[in-house]
């Protein structure tokens, strides 16, 4: 097992990178409020010259999420560019369109689907194929919830598109089921999924595109660094697109990589890493400058 190098600092390696692919939810905020020191940690490398294109598995288009950062007093300067799953995942639902599609998830996400030419069930019987980008209810429902619902698709065998990876997430001290805890299920079961955010490449390939954008040239790929506390997700991303990442240990994995004292056990954040067959090149509790 190789261990994730201890990086207290940001600024510490903050030279040997032109860009940062950063994570959202677990790495800058939780849901309920932003974390100052990470804002103003994204902020600096932006200072320094470098790129921070946030990367979220957020099921809605970034144009539509920004209003979410801003209400969470996450700086505009933390960040240059935004892309998320949901971005990534209209491309899959247009070479579907128009279905009809079995909608899954709360009516705040209904603007991922806007202009793209979907007709719309709500039921398997009568669709084309599925797409999830949570539970209806995330404060009360857990994936179990769905399993009834999900026999006839698995039956007919319809594609589910899945517009959030993600499995859980911490909403302030709750832990609340995402798109992927049930697309997990979904396949459990014998369905297809079909994703595009991370880890997958689809999002990846938009967020690089981004910095070419910025940056007025090819990316470098060995000047990209990944953030994030997901192992499933952006570790495991990283790892497939042989970029270096940055492993926020304390995120949705809680007090799995402390030791007796608070601090970073590298130990323990390379056991999380190898469990999944991923590795990080760095870890850290929390993202600071």
């Amino acid at each position: 097992m190789t261990l994730p190098v201890a990086l207290p600092h940001l600024s510490a390696i903050a030279d040997d990178y032109d860009i940062l692919l950063c994570d959202v939810w677990g790495v800058i905020h939780n849901g309920r409020e932003s974390w100052p020191a990470a804002c103003e940690a994204l902020t600096r490398f932006n200072e320094k010259g470098g790129h921070v294109v946030l990367v979220s598995n957020s099921p809605r288009p970034s144009s539509d999420v920004i209003s979410q950062l801003d209400s969470l007093h996450v700086p505009r300067s933390s960040w240059k560019a935004f892309v998320t799953s949901g971005d990534a995942t209209r491309a899959e639902l247009a070479k579907r369109a128009p279905g009809p599609a079995w909608i899954i998830g709360p009516d705040r996400d209904s603007v991922l689907y806007e202009g793209l030419g979907l007709t719309t069930v709500v039921a398997a019987d009568e669709a084309g194929f599925l797409s999830v980008t949570g539970p209806y209810d995330d404060t009360t429902e857990t994936p179990e919830d769905y399993r009834e619902r999900l026999v006839p698709a698995v039956e007919r065998g319809l594609e589910l598109i899945c517009a959030n990876p993600d499995r859980i997430v911490r909403r302030g001290d709750t832990i609340i089921y995402c798109g992927g805890a049930i697309a997990d299920l979904y396949e459990t079961m014998g369905g297809k999924v079909v994703m595009a955010g991370k880890p997958y490449a689809p999002i990846y390939e938009l967020a690089l595109k981004e910095t070419e954008a910025l940056m007025g040239r090819p990316v470098e790929r060995s000047r990209v660094l990944c953030i994030g506390d997901g192992v499933v997700t952006d570790v495991l991303g990283a790892n497939q697109q042989d970029l270096d990442c940055l492993f926020v240990a304390q995120g949705i994995h809680g007090d799995a990589a402390h030791d007796a004292e608070g601090a970073l056990d590298s130990a323990g954040a390379g056991r999380l890493l190898a469990a999944e067959g991923t590795h990080a090149r760095y870890a850290t509790l929390d993202l600071v400058w």
